[in-house]
């Protein structure tokens, strides 16, 4: 598919990830891109995302819309986070459905996969159990897209693709305490910690727990290459190939910002998922996609980008 010319609905889009893919569709000559705003319209309304359409008259749409947090947003609001997910995602489906839509791309979550899945997740593990328990509920929400994706293939040569991105991290992330992800969160805690002149620093879980990450940008590449060149309906993972311990990125985040005050971990919060690792072979194989940017590197970005915002500067 080529996007120049393309009429181009991005949800999500004036997001931390979906800006990024904004940008990339931006020197491509689409003829059209639309990111609506929540308060302009209301994904989880039905006569909301029909007005959009009628407004937009998108050709391709990149689902990006969600309701995301880390740990702590997903136990204080399973029930939120499971319905406004799974509303948006059912209803834009049947929706561009119904338009006659020429290419659909769903952005899944790794949250999706069982709890212990065998290292490195492989896209036909992703239904060999139950999602981790303090983010199945959006896990699971997010997941049902690619079941009625692949259901719409099936009765109506849908033309839908599901893509899974591991953690996401990079400038213009949600650094917001009470819902950030992991890196975000830990930049926060050790660049206060160290403009306060705090002695230690407290975490959640043991740390034994790894997790891989993916920049931002190489993930906006990502879905910006699938777009134009992946038609299948098997789900595709997106991931950086590289796994780290969460008490090994904290120290290499607190030596970042050169904090030397102690770590604390409170092993009365949970660690989540023991492991998180994807095989990206396919999205190799399928549209020749690879991260490109080295975590250190990614890391020093963001802790950059953060700290050049006025109120976090140190």
């Amino acid at each position: 598919m080529q996007l120049a010319g393309k009429r181009v609905l991005v949800t999500g889009g004036g997001g931390f990830f979906g800006s990024h893919v904004v940008e990339r569709l931006q020197p491509m000559r689409c003829r059209n891109i639309a990111v609506p705003r929540r308060k302009e319209y209301d994904l989880r309304e039905k006569s909301e995302i029909i007005r959009l359409f009628d407004d937009a008259r998108p050709q391709v749409v990149i689902h990006m819309a969600g309701v995301v947090g880390g740990i702590g947003a997903n136990r204080a609001h399973p029930g939120r986070f499971f319905f406004e997910s799974a509303i948006m995602g059912i209803q834009l489906v049947e929706i561009s459905r119904q338009f006659g839509i020429e290419k659909m791309v769903c952005i899944g979550t790794v949250c999706s996969y069982p709890k212990f899945t065998p290292v490195p997740f492989r896209e036909e593990d992703l239904w060999a159990g139950y999602p981790e328990e303090t983010n199945a509920p959006y896990g699971l929400a997010k997941k049902m897209m690619l079941v009625q994706i692949q259901a719409y293939a099936q009765e109506h040569n849908f033309p839908g693709i599901y893509l899974i991105p591991v953690n996401l991290y990079g400038p213009r992330d949600n650094f917001d305490p009470e819902t950030s992800h992991v890196i975000p969160a830990l930049i926060r805690k050790f660049v206060e910690a160290k403009k306060t002149h705090s002695e230690f620093v407290t975490i959640w879980g043991s740390g034994t727990a790894t997790r891989e990450f993916l920049y931002v940008e190489d993930a906006a590449d990502a879905v910006i290459e699938a777009t134009q060149k992946y038609d299948k309906q098997d789900p595709v993972n997106l991931g950086s190939g590289q796994e780290i311990s969460i008490r090994d990125l904290a120290l290499k985040i607190s030596q970042m910002v050169d904090y030397d005050g102690r770590i604390e971990w409170d092993r009365t919060k949970p660690d989540g998922q023991p492991r998180r690792f994807l095989d990206t072979s396919r999205a190799f194989k399928e549209f020749g996609w690879r991260s490109q940017t080295p975590f250190d590197e990614g890391l020093a970005a963001t802790i950059r980008w953060y700290l050049s915002q006025p109120t976090h500067a140190l």
